[in-house]
């Protein structure tokens, strides 16, 4: 898909980041370079890699040409991921040629359904391993040092890696990735995910409840809860991983979703809680109440809407109608009035109007998203939606339908920021801005980004109130207030 995003939380710089960690005291002399595409699964996967890994005495590198080991982690949701990860390959290729006994190799989604292309028609890289077979690391590895390509692309409806405490890449000691579960059950028809990810499972809770406190303790105030549906995550004690069973008698313990976001909340009022992303035929009002009960939760939804138009989101299999989205925005305005909402729009999807095409707009008119991922369709291979529909909007069309939708989201982000001017935002200093550093850059509860002037009683890591003075359709600008004594 070609997309555009308008989405203060993506860093887009990270994309094909070279991921590196402290040494841990266990180095085996080889070097490993890590570089991960796609969303924030994909680098908190990276994380899991990274310590399976360093648990067996790799270091990581910066300079892919000095490693003994390549992994590129990959997304198979976007085509133009795809095109870039096979051009960092022939890349690669010309280190493995100055050094033979270079492993490379493919991890996530893409490596599970392109594994035969890459292994065997391309012969671009020795191992694949797709996202539920991370633990098999070192003996596929292993496999290759003996001069043999190796593959392990199983899924599993277990796995969540719960007991593997992720090290944390290129990190900044203050934001970090918590995934909650894995896999995904919905079978959008646009959408590989549930094919190269697996089925839905959840994570246990109290592991999860762990992670996020051992972060807290170590520093870090945000932590933001991965999954591909949060709000489908069910765990009971019936499936905890530790497989002890339950005595006879005992009570079973079920958490869900609001439960578990107000586990992580109780941590510490200083720990903030972000979490994504949400599915609109599943978000509660429960979860809603537990976001408006505590400060440090978030005023912040990422609720993807995808089309406005009901016989669209039927084709997409979203099993919501337009009357539905809109019945979940409403609730969203009356429990949490200060909520920022961003969303994920597709132009062009299947047999899409001129007429269905103006109900997406007509959304978001209705809703005014704070920002957007908005995307021009394209087929993917394998999905419901390559089987049963044909492709048929011409591409000057889809072209235009995602200018129109860009253009109006444009128009509302800078609706939204302004509604900030002259309030005061409790931001976490995340570090200096990427322009100048006499500046500050951190985020508001709502998810914008706010720089602000170096002040000498703060410094990253902490909340500071900032009065914001001005701003573009991206940024607020402004500066500290200090809090008296």
């Amino acid at each position: 898909m070609e997309f555009l995003i308008q989405d203060k939380a993506h860093d887009e710089s990270r994309q094909g980041e070279a991921l590196v960690l402290e040494p841990n005291g266990k180095h085996n002399g080889r070097k490993l370079y890590i570089e991960s595409y796609g969303c924030a699964m994909n680098f908190s996967d990276s994380e899991i890699v990274a310590s399976i890994l360093a648990d067996k005495g790799f270091e990581t590198t910066q300079d892919f040409n000095n490693a003994d080991v390549i992994f590129i982690n990959t997304c198979s949701i976007r085509e133009n991921a795809e095109v870039r990860v096979r051009n960092r390959l022939k890349e690669f290729a010309g280190a493995k040629f100055k050094n033979p006994g270079m492993v490379v190799g493919v991890l996530g989604c893409m490596a599970e359904r392109l594994k035969a292309k890459f292994l065997e028609e391309e012969k671009l890289v020795d191992v694949v391993v797709g996202p539920d077979a991370y633990r098999d690391l070192p003996n596929l590895i292993e496999q290759v040092d003996g001069g043999q390509r190796a593959v392990n692309v199983l899924l599993s409806r277990e796995e969540t890696y719960a007991d593997i405490s992720p090290v944390r890449l290129n990190t900044n000691g203050i934001n970090a990735f918590v995934s909650i579960m894995r896999g995904c059950d919905n079978m959008c028809s646009f959408c590989v995910v549930p094919f190269t990810r697996g089925r839905e499972r959840s994570r246990d809770a109290h592991s999860i409840v762990a992670e996020c406190k051992d972060l807290f303790d170590k520093g870090y105030r945000e932590v933001t809860l991965l999954g591909q549906n949060v709000d489908s995550y069910k765990w009971s004690a019936t499936t905890a991983e530790d497989g002890e069973a339950l005595t006879a008698g005992a009570e079973v313990q079920v958490v869900n979703f609001a439960s578990l976001l107000e586990m992580v909340a109780l941590i510490h009022p200083d720990l903030r809680v972000r979490f994504s992303t949400s599915h609109p035929k599943d978000i509660t009002d429960e979860v809603l109440y537990t976001i408006a009960r505590y400060d440090n939760i978030c005023n912040y939804i990422h609720l993807p809407v995808q089309s406005g138009n009901t016989r669209v989101l039927e084709l997409m299999n979203r099993t919501y109608t337009r009357d539905w989205y809109i019945n979940r925005i409403d609730a969203i305005r009356r429990i949490i009035p200060n909520c920022a909402i961003s969303t994920d729009i597709i132009t062009g999807f299947c047999t899409e109007t001129e007429e269905e095409h103006q109900e997406t707009l007509s959304m978001m008119d209705y809703v005014k998203y704070d920002f957007a991922y908005m995307f021009m369709y394209s087929e993917r291979p394998g999905t419901l939606a390559a089987k049963r529909y044909a492709d048929d909007i011409p591409e000057a069309v889809k072209h235009r339908r995602l200018k129109e939708v860009v253009a109006k989201q444009q128009q509302y982000s800078h609706v939204r920021m302004q509604e900030s001017l002259g309030r005061v935002e409790r931001v976490l200093i995340e570090g200096f801005s990427k322009k100048s550093t006499n500046d500050y850059a951190g985020r508001s509860d709502k998810n914008a980004m706010v720089v602000f002037p170096v002040h000498e009683d703060y410094k990253p890591g902490q909340y500071a109130n900032v009065l914001v003075e001005r701003c573009t359709t991206a940024t607020l600008i402004g500066r500290i207030i200090p809090q008296t004594p």
